[in-house]
């Protein structure tokens, strides 16, 4: 079996995971607590792991990082569920980091939106035809902030050889819709929105099912019962869930940019996991959003009938 395929199996059986990377209070890598952590996320069988892409503060690391955090993953999950890597900025600086994942064993690359300047899409498609070039790995495009494909440019995506996805973060449904048409078949789509559940039934509208969580990183359980909920056709649940617990999370999400990661790393210390702080530019919770996370935590887990 392919990766594609893998992973296309992962995505109907469960969400997938971007877990967080480890630092220690004074900010080093702490690759034991990395280690730690993301045994309790594959025991909760999620359809693939993402180390080291935007929860995983990929713009943070650096190389001798990137290929502790990468290789620490295939090794912990050891053949259980496809290993997609994070890779990013330009061109040639993702190649490096390319051949880092593929030295370290990991299955595909997420290639995360490139630094700073807006592109022309005969630029976006050659930035991915450059580091396909130079790379085994299989790569998903990611399309947020300054990347967002048309569909002629999606139809020239897919036909590189070793493209094999699309991660969206717009959220754009029409833009997604003509997407979606666009591409051939088995090209694979998720939804990378922040907290993706909220929009999950939308996407599926338009073909796309499969998405990443957030939610997973810190709660699994909850993100399980959400993913369950769908499957199952319990809007009625569902809506519970979102009403009571993800629409509370982005709304405190939204109060403070970095949030989506930061708030992230702070529910995932309430659990106990050895996570640590964000690194700067990002910055973790003051005290009354602590609180708050704290309590909407507590409800969270208790909508799903689990405990702290």
């Amino acid at each position: 079996m392919d990766t594609a395929d893998r992973l296309r199996g992962g995505m109907a059986r469960g969400v997938l995971s971007f877990p967080l990377t480890s630092f220690t209070a004074t900010g080093e890598l702490d690759i034991e607590g990395y280690r730690a952590y993301l045994e309790t996320q594959l025991a909760a069988a999620p359809g693939a792991v993402f180390p080291a892409c935007g929860t995983g503060e990929f713009f943070s690391l650096d190389e001798d990082e990137y290929r502790q955090v990468v290789t620490t993953t295939v090794e912990v999950a050891a053949g259980r569920v496809p290993v997609v890597a994070g890779i990013g900025y330009g061109w040639a600086q993702a190649v490096r980091f390319a051949r880092i994942a593929e030295e370290a064993g990991a299955d595909a690359a997420l290639v995360m939106p490139h630094y700073l300047v807006a592109a022309p899409q005969d630029g976006l498609v050659a930035q991915l035809a450059q580091i396909a070039a130079r790379t085994r790995l299989p790569l998903i495009a990611y399309q947020r902030g300054q990347v967002a494909f048309t569909a002629d440019s999606l139809r020239r995506v897919a036909a590189i050889p070793g493209v094999i996805g699309l991660k969206d973060g717009h959220s754009d449904l029409d833009r997604l819709q003509r997407l979606t048409l666009a591409a051939p078949e088995g090209f694979l789509f998720f939804n990378g929105a922040s907290t993706a559940e909220v929009q999950a039934r939308a996407y599926a509208t338009v073909g796309i099912p499969a998405y990443s969580s957030a939610v997973h990183a810190f709660a699994p359980e909850i993100a399980g019962a959400f993913f369950t909920a769908l499957g199952e056709g319990d809007h009625a649940r569902a809506d519970e869930l979102l009403r009571g617990f993800y629409v509370p999370l982005v709304e405190l999400r939204d109060r403070v940019p970095g949030y989506a990661v930061s708030l992230v790393k702070a529910a995932a210390r309430l659990r106990g996991r050895r996570v640590g702080p964000v690194r700067a530019p990002l910055t973790d919770p003051g005290p009354d959003d602590l609180a708050t996370l704290d309590a909407l935590l507590a409800t969270g887990l208790d909508l799903v009938g689990a405990t702290r």
